[in-house]
């Protein structure tokens, strides 16, 4: 699926998901968007793990917790954004790290 020229290539519904379908990837992704309230495992337990697999990662989180911005860009997000986002910023955050 492709949406403003970017190709969507997977989405988990949970961290454990999302981990799997990381490590199953034959090509890194450019950027990944990560929440921080999932089942099984949150987004910065999720981005911990992705960053200890491949450092080079470019994760963007995205979550209406506030709270955790600190604490998702400590543990190597590259940004973020609250809920409710945009796709205008959306999409201008994603280009600015192509």
């Amino acid at each position: 699926m492709k949406l403003e020229g970017h190709e969507i290539i997977a989405k988990a519904f949970n961290g454990d998901e999302a981990l799997e379908i990381y490590k199953g990837l034959k090509k890194t992704p450019d950027i990944i968007l990560m929440d921080h309230r999932m089942p099984s495992k949150n987004g910065l337990e999720v981005t911990e793990e992705i960053l200890s697999i491949n450092p080079n990662s470019k994760i963007i989180f995205i979550s209406a917790d506030y709270s955790v911005r600190d604490k998702a860009l400590e543990f190597g997000a590259i940004d973020f954004l609250e809920k409710p986002v945009d796709f205008t910023t959306l999409f201008r955050i994603i280009k600015k790290y192509c």
